[in-house]
């Protein structure tokens, strides 16, 4: 490996994606320049790997952390995987039943909801473009779930916080929070991941908007915060650049001497 050799990772929404879910052009040729000049990028998302595929054919990327480092990929294959205890699963899934909070469950493969239909999910997955997932409350038994997302309001999230020692809960939307095996971040995959491919944490960037970034952006040698990320956010990076969708992964890859 040369010295001048690095890895970016990037968040894909709000980060890679701007508002409107597009990929601005400035975005694209600053990936595949950075790709050309023999830097290693991957992604480190919330997302599941079904939801990466049109990402990843567009700019040649096959290596990432899915699933906020429940699921790391090098290259086309299986790193590794952390799923969410099935048991635990099912605690959670008696509790927010009862609480009239949906549940919507992610594996590697898709997505299926615990309601046949809610606004609150219609409304969080449609943020990121999706459809109201089908109807499967029992999606969870048999098969390994990396994440699930827990449709509630920011003020009844810690009655789940203090019941659930297991399970961590980072809220994304303002009616919606991932749930994530306890101690799973994406700094937990982007540590695999360069202890695989042999980068020190100095040599290893990371581009992020929101509350899930905070954990890679204290890990990795280099921080950059989107222009459109909360001021909490913006704090824990080390460098802030613009807007998503004022150039802002262009003029960060600048600003850090990447490009």
């Amino acid at each position: 490996m040369t010295l001048d050799r690095r890895m970016i990772f990037f968040d894909i929404d709000g980060t890679l994606l701007d508002h409107n879910k597009k990929l601005p052009t400035s975005t694209k040729e600053s990936i595949l320049a950075l790709k050309e000049a023999g830097h290693e990028v991957a992604f480190a998302t919330g997302r599941s790997p079904f939801m990466l595929k049109p990402l990843q054919d567009e700019l040649s990327i096959d290596s990432f952390v899915g699933f906020n480092g429940q699921y790391v990929m090098h290259h086309g294959k299986l790193l590794y995987a952390n799923p969410i205890p099935t048991d635990v699963l099912h605690a959670l899934s008696q509790y927010a039943f009862h609480g009239e909070h949906p549940l919507v469950y992610l594996d590697h493969e898709g997505m299926r909801c615990s309601s046949s239909y809610h606004s609150y999910v219609e409304e969080g997955i449609g943020s990121l473009r999706y459809a109201h997932p089908e109807y499967d409350p029992n999606y969870y038994v048999g098969r390994d779930i990396y994440q699930a997302m827990l449709f509630c309001k920011e003020e009844e999230e810690p009655a789940y916080i203090k019941r659930f020692d297991k399970l961590d809960f980072v809220r994304w939307h303002n009616i919606s929070t991932d749930v994530l095996p306890r101690g799973g971040s994406k700094a937990q995959g982007i540590e695999r991941l360069i202890d695989k491919l042999g980068f020190a944490k100095e040599e290893v960037y990371a581009f992020g908007d929101n509350l899930n970034d905070m954990e890679m952006f204290q890990y990795v040698g280099h921080s950059v915060a989107m222009g459109n990320s909360p001021e909490s956010v913006k704090k824990a990076a080390r460098y802030v650049t613009k807007d998503v969708s004022h150039d802002g992964i262009a003029y960060g890859l600048e600003l850090v001497g990447l490009l």
